[in-house]
Parts: structure tokens; sequence; C-alpha cells
């Protein structure tokens, strides 16, 4: 069973940055890809960004590219998100989430999943 916390978030205004954590425990963590979601009030959660397990492969949401960063530390069992340039329509609960390397751009194929930090940009 794999424990994820994230931490990071915050209230920030439009063009500031911020990075996100997530720490895992509980597994082995060089097993998993990773995978970043948000969900914004009243929204469904939504892909923005995933990770290889060995981190030589990335994928990012169209909305987010080239603002946004994803990264692993696998002998700190720990995945970033960079946020630049952030905008009041990032605003959102952010999560973390472990899962196999197939379909890692896919919501369901996610088996563990924090519990989420606000991230908030005003304009």
């Amino acid at each position: 069973q794999v424990q994820l916390v994230e931490s990071g978030g915050g209230l920030v205004q439009t063009g500031d940055s911020l990075r996100l954590s997530c720490a895992a425990s509980g597994g082995t963590f060089s097993n998993y890809a990773m995978g970043w979601f948000r969900q914004a009030l009243g929204k469904e959660r939504e892909f923005v960004t995933a990770i290889s397990r060995s981190g030589a492969s990335t994928v990012y949401a169209d909305s987010v590219k080239g603002r946004f960063t994803i990264s692993r530390d696998n002998n700190k069992n720990t995945v970033y998100l960079q946020m630049n340039s952030l905008k009041p329509e990032d605003t959102a609960v952010y999560y973390c989430a472990a899962g196999p390397e197939s379909f890692i751009t896919v919501r369901m194929n996610y088996a563990y999943w924090g519990l989420g930090t606000q991230v908030t940009v005003s304009s």
C-alpha cells in the first residue's frame, strides 16, 4: 500500500510560481509512474502531467505545457510539480497519484492518491 502526501500549495498572484511536492511511503516508489491531477470547484478531476518510473518520459496537458514541469527523485521517494506563470484558471486542488506506466494520462489508471493540496491564484 502506497501512501502519498502532497505539500506546497498556497495562495499566489497571477504570474507567480509554486512548487508542489508529493512524498511517497509504504511501497517501492520507483515501481510506479506518478501523475498530478487537479480538480477545480464544481469540475471533474483532470489530468495535469505524469512522469515515468525512471523519470525519462513526461507528458503534459496542453493547458500547462511550457509552464509546468514534473520531476521525481527516486532516492527521496518524492515527485515534484514546478508551476510557473500561474493563472487564475490554475486554481484547484492538486492531487498526486501513483500507478502503472500504461495509460498514465487516464485517471482511472491510478491506484493510489494523496489527499490533495489547494492552489489558489488570484487575479
